[in-house]
Order: structure tokens, then sequence, then C-alpha cells
């Protein structure tokens, strides 16, 4: 209840109200709020094994690949910290389920605390905070600063529109400042994918946000301040050719709008949430299910982010990657222990095997789909 209170205080002190057009576009209300079952990771969970697929379950698949004792973690480099689940968006393919309505699951500064304290304990270079949206926590600047003060690179997983959102539209310049990586959500160069996905004038407000981050020298090849896109297919395909698509996007951002960006990453949309929920109403789940195993990938396994990465929930609980967080898929140390932030052992956490179901299917299949972006 303190975290709750805490983030509604700091929202009303910002004059901040996301449940109107100005917080952001929606597209889509919360599972949770509509109280629908999949609003609980089993039943999601439960729903993706109900499917038949000839190829059989993902542990086979792997095995197949070389992996025979399923996946291992390699050295861990990234740490990655979901602060919390409040958005002003809500999109319709969002794996997380976040929104406006989420203002209960939301890190507070004693876990944050943990958080570095439990990154100090490692050798990891890079922390990513995600959401959400991650700017929304009262204590992400809090967060970024101890990171950038240790040394470490730092990104933001951002949605764009929430630059736009009048009480946090310095956000751009605090950013650059630090060296921030802003990794931005928008599925499409294009607006009638990007709408179609995350709300009618979310493309607007994108572009309108990336001549800020332009504005401010993001996205001109500087190193400290690097502009990365990351697309995803509005609808029941796989993710194209990254490094083609890279090309087409920055001929089309320039041309039609003048932006400039350093990469583009392409994700596979995972079977989970809200993205589940679609796939379900209009009845192509088995359909993707079957692509996603048709298209496994045994060169994309290696280099999956549940390898490299750890995932740390906004109440400190631990996961081997951001997806297996939202089914609440935990990790696993030998003797069945599920350590917390608050507790982490770096050298017994390499000792784990990771946590593996069907939804996996979507970090390998095509070219492989990762928060970095493709992995083959």
């Amino acid at each position: 209840m303190d975290g709750l209170v805490q983030i509604t205080e700091h929202l009303a002190s910002l004059g901040v109200d996301l449940t109107t057009e100005a917080g952001g576009p929606k597209r889509a209300t919360s599972l949770l709020s509509r109280r629908v079952p999949l609003a609980a990771p089993e039943a999601q969970l439960a729903t993706l094994d109900a499917v038949p697929l000839a190829a059989g379950d993902f542990e086979a698949a792997i095995a197949g690949a070389g992996f025979e004792g399923g996946l291992l973690p390699a050295k861990l480099e990234f740490f990655q910290i979901n602060i919390g689940k409040l958005c002003n968006m809500t999109c319709r393919h969002c794996h997380v389920d976040s929104g406006p309505d989420r203002l209960t699951e939301n890190m507070d500064r004693a876990t944050v605390d943990a958080c570095l304290r439990a990154l100090d304990a490692t050798d990891a270079h890079t922390v990513d905070i995600t959401g959400g949206a991650p700017e929304l926590n009262p204590h992400f600047r809090y967060l970024v600063d101890a990171c950038v003060e240790r040394g470490k690179h730092v990104i933001d997983r951002c949605n764009l529109t929430v630059l736009l959102v009048p009480r946090f539209r310095d956000l751009p310049e605090y950013l650059a400042d630090r060296g921030v990586e802003v990794v931005c959500s928008l599925p499409h160069y294009r607006q009638r994918n990007t709408d179609a996905q995350r709300g009618d004038g979310t493309y607007e407000k994108s572009i309108r946000a990336l001549h800020r981050l332009n504005e401010v020298g993001y996205g001109q090849g500087d190193p400290r301040r690097r502009l990365t896109l990351m697309s995803n297919p509005a609808g029941a395909f796989l993710a194209a050719n990254q490094a083609e698509l890279e090309g087409e996007w920055r001929r089309g951002l320039q041309a039609e709008h003048g932006i400039t960006f350093d990469r583009l990453i392409c994700l596979n949309n995972m079977p989970i949430a809200r993205y589940l929920e679609w796939l379900v109403e209009k009845g192509q789940l088995a359909a993707y299910m079957e692509r996603l195993t048709n298209a496994f990938n045994p060169a994309a396994v290696a280099g999956v982010m549940c390898r490299n990465t750890l995932s740390i929930s906004w109440d400190g609980r631990l996961y081997d990657c951001d997806f297996n967080q939202m089914l609440d898929l935990e990790v696993e140390l030998p003797g069945g222990a599920r350590p917390s932030v608050h507790d982490l052992d770096a050298t017994a956490l390499q000792q784990r095997r990771i946590v593996t179901a069907r939804h996996c299917f979507g970090c390998t299949a095509g070219q492989g789909s990762s928060c970095g972006g493709a992995t083959a």
C-alpha cells in the first residue's frame, strides 16, 4: 500500500493524469483491469500448453540444437530492471499488460537500493531499465544517476510518447547529459501499423518525440547519445530481416520526417499477455505457434537474452528474462531455492538451469529475438 500511495502522490505532485488523451494513446485496456482469466500467468501458460504442436515442446527443440541439458547461463552482461508496470499507454501487443491502472506494481526506493547493491556484486556492464514507462517511477532518475556514477552503460526503454507529457519534457536533455542509450518502441516507420498496435495518435506523438531526441544529439552517431528504434510486427507474423529493414527505415524516416537514428532492432511478438489475448480473439493462436515452431532456428539459441541477462521485477524477484517475469517463472537455483535481489549470489546464479516453456519459441524463430534484437 505504501508503494501505491507513493506513486499516486508522485503523479499528483507533477500534475500528471495518465488517463487523459494528453497522458498518452490508449489502444486497449489492461487484462487486470478487465479481470479476464488471461490476466493470470498460469492461465496464459495453460493456454499455450493446450495448443497441439507437431514440433513438440521447447526443451526437445533446443536438445536437438545441442543443448541436451537445457539452457545454461553464459557470462552475465545485462542487469535488466523492470521498475514497474505503470504506463501512460495501453498498447494492444503489450507483454507486460502495463497501463495507467497499474499503480500497485512499482519499485520502491528500498528495492532500488537493493538492485544497486546486487549490481555491485556482479560484472554486468549494462543496466537495462524497463517498465511500463520506467520514467514514471519516482526513483527513475535516482537509479539512472546511481548507475551512471558506477560507470555502467544505461538503457532507457522508452515508449516515446511519455517524452511529450508536459512534466517530463526535460527528459531528452536529462538522458543526453548522462549518456543514456534510448531504446524506443516504434512498430513501423509509417502511421497505419503503429497506430493500429499502439493507439490513434501514437505515430504523430512518436515522431515529435524523435525530433526532440534528435535536437539534443541523439541519432547522430555519437556513442554517448545512441538512439535505437525497436520494431515488432503488427499482426501474427515474424519480424522481418533486421538489416534489410534498418535501411528501409533510415530512408523512410529521413525522407518523410528528417529523423535520424543509430540502429534498428526487431523483435518477434511474444505470445503472452495482451498479444496472447489478441491471438485467441482472432483465432490465430495455433497458426502463430506453428509459425514460431516451424521457424525454429538452432543458430538463434546461443544468443537468447536469458543466457547473459538477469531480470529483476518491481518487487525484487529474479527471473531469467523479462518474458519469464511476466509469466511468473522465477529463477530456480539447484535445490529449488528462489532468491530475490535482496540476497543475490552471483556465483550461485551461474549454476542454475534457465527456466523455459513454450513461449520461448518466440525468441528462437527466424533471426531470433531478444532485447537486443536479432540473435542469428
